[in-house]
């Protein structure tokens, strides 16, 4: 392989397009924005609360008793959904949306039924668990009104056949 500066060619740049009138401050200013709205999402806040309670619960939990480690593994659930929320939003395009969308669904069931475990090995305080579980079904209706707000027409096809 050859890395020499000789083939540093800017003629594939299109630089008639190029904007003249760009402004640093003006583009600072709409990322904030973005990141504000993203982060005020309803759906957002809530997948933070459900980290934050989860890690509550889990501290509850009796490491020695925990023989699968259910409280990593719940951990490792609530951990994925703000992220790929965040994907999500960033992306746009409706195929990578969903894409997110159903690694937080699969999260969210899964830490859904780690409740259910935890409940019958008596690892955690039913109360608190009932707690995670309603938490859970608030997420899931934030979840279904934030997927349908998706628009689907806003896509690059990826040849995979899934979502449109």
């Amino acid at each position: 392989m050859n890395f020499d500066d000789e083939d540093d060619d800017d003629s594939f740049m299109d630089w008639d397009g190029f904007d003249e009138d760009y402004d640093p401050e003006e583009t600072r200013a709409e990322m904030e924005a973005e990141n504000r709205r993203i982060k005020n999402l309803p759906i957002l806040r809530k997948a933070n609360e459900l980290m934050e309670l989860t890690q509550a619960i889990v501290e509850t939990i009796n490491k020695e008793e925990d023989v699968l480690m259910m409280h990593e593994q719940m951990l490792a659930n609530a951990m994925m959904l703000a992220p790929k929320i965040v994907g999500a939003e960033g992306g746009d395009l409706y195929t990578l949306r969903m894409e997110n969308a159903v690694i937080i669904k699969m999260h969210a069931r899964e830490l859904l039924a780690q409740t259910s475990y935890c409940k019958a090995e008596k690892l955690a305080q039913t109360a608190y668990l009932n707690v995670l579980r309603d938490e859970i079904e608030q997420f899931r209706l934030l979840f279904v009104e934030w997927v349908n707000g998706f628009d689907k027409d806003n896509d690059a096809p990826d040849d995979w056949g899934l979502f449109y």
